[in-house]
């Protein structure tokens, strides 16, 4: 019987690392942590001040230019009906417009304040765009954010009802993906000596902060990723970038809108993990999870979850629909097609 079971378990794994393919995109000398999907293409931006696309069937045609001719680095990308929005990390902090329509280029606003850091930028409607970045001297929420599209950005880091950041309390320019919308909320999730969760309702700038029992205390620690599948369930993943093996406390859900979480296979993981992402179709049921030394599956909501692939160095993801799964990391972009 126990050699029943044994051949058994290894014909479903084998079964189920049969169910995909992946092929590689684009190699190029870049580190991407932010893409995005559109158009039948993937949309990128990484070091060195680079931006372009790959068509997605017709890999031959791509394109890749520079926002400028400095040697930006960017880990933030989001889109809206007209326009990409991208965001250097470092101070001064360029707020650039890519047209879609003729791919032209210029900087919108500018946060020249010298702790400026941009960990996330993401529409929630085409009007509505916010990002985030590491908190001013008076450790206040640094928040930027348009009501018109992108023309014009109002910086709120002095605004007196965003609540206070705990010394030591930060966010990870991981993936682009420690902000979140679903319906009225848009999410932000913090690291480093605490690990919360910051949420905000109809766009008023009323902030509330939840507590999480996500593993948290030093630098490095922390969450790197959240997703929302509607307004009250979400995931969130991360660990501790220093010790990529450790898997204990850094994987969490919720089912109130983040008000309170739940800690999923502690010490049943890959490690850490640098973008989660629900899949379409789904229900929520069944999420994809990408670190540094993994990718990663789970099929009922988070709790349970195997790792399906050891593809190192790559750090964004993207469904582009049910059965494709976009990846970008160090030197390419990859895509998963599963059967």
């Amino acid at each position: 019987m126990k050699k029943l079971i044994f051949l058994f378990l290894l014909i479903s794994a084998f079964s189920f690392s049969q169910k995909f393919k992946i092929d590689t995109l684009l190699t190029d000398k870049i580190s991407i942590r932010a893409i995005q999907v559109g158009y039948g293409k993937v949309w990128y931006v990484g070091t060195d001040s680079k931006f372009g696309y790959v068509n997605l069937k017709e890999k031959s045609d791509k394109k890749q230019f520079k926002l400028s001719e400095k040697k930006l680095q960017f880990r933030t990308l989001a889109q809206n009906k007209q326009n990409f929005y991208a965001i250097n990390i470092e101070s001064p902090a360029y707020f650039f417009q890519i047209n879609k329509r003729n791919l032209k280029s210029k900087i919108v606003f500018t946060d020249t304040d010298a702790t400026a850091f941009y960990d996330a930028l993401k529409f929630s409607s085409n009007s509505f765009g916010i990002a985030f970045s590491d908190p001013s001297e008076n450790q206040r929420l640094n928040i930027s954010q348009t009501r018109n599209g992108g023309t014009n950005w109002i910086n709120c880091k002095n605004c007196k009802d965003f609540p206070y950041l705990e010394k030591g309390e930060a966010a990870f320019a991981a993936s682009n993906t420690n902000i979140a919308s679903a319906g009225k909320y848009i999410w932000m999730a913090t690291g480093g000596s605490k690990s919360r969760i910051y949420r905000m309702k109809n766009k008023d700038c009323n902030w509330q902060v939840f507590e999480t029992p996500f593993i948290q205390g030093t630098s490095s620690q922390g969450i790197y990723s959240i997703d929302f599948y509607d307004k009250d369930f979400g995931i969130a993943v991360g660990g501790d970038y220093t010790k990529q093996s450790d898997n204990v406390n850094n994987i969490a859900t919720t089912n109130d809108g983040g008000e309170t979480w739940q800690i999923q296979a502690s010490g049943q993981n890959a490690g850490y993990m640098t973008c989660v992402k629900f899949r379409p179709e789904t229900k929520g049921k069944e999420i994809v999870a990408v670190g540094d030394q993994h990718i990663s599956f789970s099929s009922d909501y988070g709790k349970t979850w195997t790792k399906i692939s050891g593809e190192k160095n790559l750090y964004a993801c993207e469904w582009l629909n049910h059965d494709t799964l976009i990846l970008a990391g160090k030197d390419k972009i990859v895509r998963i097609r599963f059967e």
